[in-house]
């Protein structure tokens, strides 16, 4: 037996702390991690269902069978019930089967969809299954669902945004989403709908190019693509994915061991598992592949299927997400999901120094240990001085400069959990760069600025976007005066804003609540008056450290009360533009930057006074970056 815990089968010796995190978070698996598959060409259709242990790699051994060979099918599932709706037995069906996953066996008949469909989508959480588009032979955007502890038909639940077949679904406990397909036309739509309630679906965002026959699955919070037909018709083996309380687009984050087509995904709330398909060259296989759904990366071997199985398999577990093991919902989280979480800083951006040249790398750290900093992934393009903001799982990066001449409106975002590229959030009300972020775990702020050339005309607008939903910012409120380059940061309640320049530099500092729209209202005064200061902060007390011309000062004040800035240390070397540090609950890590150019990271103990320590290296240096991290007092 294992010495530690285990979250995907509960094995190990477990402390009684970790027990009650787990229940508290949500993930004490509640069955025995089966996943099933049924039905697929090799090449003819075939009756039989496959099992595997999702905890445990190894190869498929055989469940039971189908009542007719099929391919085609979509598949849902309870914590009890296994479901295979529709599909291709020499014509599309309106057959509903179902199994009891814990029991070895046959199916039995459990009902009829409202209308005859195969290559549909399907999803489900504990109570129903859904079964989305397809092909009647004409195209469809019917939903329909059913009550899986209980037999009988299919019910009209609404309409798809639009017709298609071929496309993939996945499911939290509380909304489902169906993801691309064609049309016959290959397309990258993704709809959602409350799986409580019936109604037509919402768009939810686009995938990453568009695509037919993926396969899908997902934990309580992520969901997971993979392969897929990509437009024109070539074949791709990328692994995406989408946060599912979050409209907003499909993420890359992994490929397939192997590229391929046609089959179906299954999963637990930790891993995802591909089963089966064809390869490039149209030939079937018995492959099966499975990632871990926080990470990404590339898919690992997991063993073999009894037989190849090409077509469209369905798919279903007794744990996968959308059941209610593995759910987050609003239930503390205390168990990390990913990697590093409530410890990653992100630096982001910048520009190399002397030579100008303007980046797009994404560097993180992990702020509870001394270290360099490494590649996360890209931007969406180059560029620096952006105001940054994060909640526990997302990080924005706001505005900024693509050159001199060019203040940006855009917002970029990527997780905090799985290493790669950004996407596009929306756009700021303005463009404008050197201006100050600061965030709490729902909401992140824009502050000030300068606008474009030729004028670089300085701002008072202040920004808020809803980091968990994709879309432009709104305006929120307005600083005193017309301000760029200050620092910020910000407890739950509260944003602090420090220094900066008016044409002169600033000892001003101000604040807004950060849960209602407004103007600020002044706090009190820094220590010495400097613009490009670093913000970061604890649940209680804010710093700002360095700044314009050639700083080392940090201050600092407790964000509940207002009063002027008391000195809490010095940094190992003066610095400047750098717009926010990076911290958890305890440190702050201030970032390197400029004056002159530095290569150095340093840290403090937010509750304690003293001088900087050293704390690494960039692993590209430069200043006009921006920081963010993912355990900020903000989130506390």
């Amino acid at each position: 037996m294992a010495n530690y815990p285990q979250l995907d089968n509960c094995s190990g010796v477990w402390t009684l702390k970790e027990v009650t995190n787990a229940v508290l978070g949500g993930y004490w698996p509640n069955h025995a991690s089966r996943g099933l598959s049924q039905g697929g060409g090799s090449p003819s259709d075939v009756t039989q269902i496959d099992e595997i242990t999702i905890a445990s790699a190894g190869n498929a051994v055989d469940f039971g069978d189908c009542a007719v060979s099929n391919t085609g099918r979509n598949g849902y599932s309870s914590f009890v019930r296994g479901m295979f709706a529709g599909g291709t037995p020499a014509g599309s069906t309106n057959n509903i089967e179902y199994v009891t996953i814990a029991t070895r066996g046959n199916a039995a008949d459990f009902g009829d969809l409202t209308t005859s469909v195969d290559l549909a989508g399907g999803a489900s959480n504990s109570v129903r299954g859904l079964t989305a588009g397809g092909r009647t032979p004409s195209m469809s955007n019917v939903i329909q669902y059913v009550t899986m502890a209980s037999v009988g038909n299919a019910i009209d639940f609404g309409d798809l945004t639009q017709s298609r077949m071929q496309l993939a679904g996945l499911a939290s406990p509380t909304r489902a989403c169906f993801l691309a397909g064609g049309t016959p036309s290959e397309v990258n739509t993704i709809d959602f709908v409350e799986i409580s309630t019936t109604g037509n679906a919402i768009d939810f965002g686009d995938c990453v190019t568009t695509r037919t026959t993926q396969a899908a699955t997902s934990s309580s919070t992520r969901g997971v693509t993979m392969g897929a037909y990509d437009s024109p018709g070539s074949q791709t083996g990328p692994v995406d994915f989408i946060t599912i309380a979050s409209q907003g687009n499909a993420i890359n984050y992994g490929d397939l061991s192997v590229t391929r087509i046609g089959t179906g995904g299954t999963g637990n709330s930790v891993r995802a598992v591909m089963m089966g398909g064809q390869n490039t060259s149209g030939s079937a296989v018995n492959t099966i592949d499975f990632g871990i759904i926080a990470n990404g990366g590339t898919f690992t071997d997991f063993g073999d299927l009894t037989a190849v199985r090409g077509s469209k398999t369905a798919q279903v577990s007794d744990s996968h997400g959308g059941l209610n093991d593995g759910y987050q919902g609003t239930r503390p989280v205390p168990i990390p999901q990913g990697l590093g979480v409530g410890q990653r800083g992100i630096l982001a951006g910048g520009k190399l120094n002397p030579a100008g040249t303007v980046r797009n790398d994404i560097q993180f750290v992990t702020i509870s240990t001394t270290g360099n900093s490494q590649i996360f992934g890209d931007l969406t393009t180059s560029k620096y001085g952006a105001g940054g903001g994060a909640s526990s799982t997302r990080s924005v990066y706001m505005g900024g400069f693509v050159d001199p001449a060019s203040a940006q409106t855009a917002i970029d975002y990527f997780e905090f959990a799985s290493l790669g590229n950004a996407a596009d959030f929306g756009d700021l009300t303005a463009a404008r760069a050197f201006s100050s972020g600061c965030s709490n775990s729902t909401r992140a702020l824009m502050i000030g600025g300068n606008g474009p050339a030729p004028g670089y005309s300085k701002s008072d607008i202040i920004d808020y976007i809803t980091i968990a939903t994709i879309g432009n910012a709104t305006d929120f409120g307005d600083l005193t005066t017309h301000t760029s380059a200050a620092g910020a940061t910000a407890s739950s309640t509260r944003g602090i804003i420090a220094g900066g320049t008016t044409g002169s530099d600033v000892n001003t500092i101000e604040y807004v609540t950060i849960g209602s729209t407004g103007n600020t209202t002044d706090f009190g005064d820094l220590t010495v008056a400097r613009s490009y200061p670093q913000g970061l902060a604890s649940s209680t007390r804010g710093c700002f450290g360095g700044g314009s011309p050639g700083v080392n000062t940090i201050d600092y004040v407790t964000i509940g009360s207002t009063g002027n800035a008391t000195d809490f240390g010095d940094l190992t070397v003066a610095r400047q533009q750098s717009y926010g540090g990076m911290s958890n609950n305890t440190r702050g890590v201030f970032l390197p930057g400029t004056n002159p150019d530095n290569v150095t990271m340093d840290y403090i103990t937010i509750a304690s006074t003293g001088n900087a320590i050293d704390y690494g290296d960039p692993a590209i240096t430069g200043g006009d970056i921006t920081g963010s991290s993912n355990g900020h007092g903000g989130l506390a």
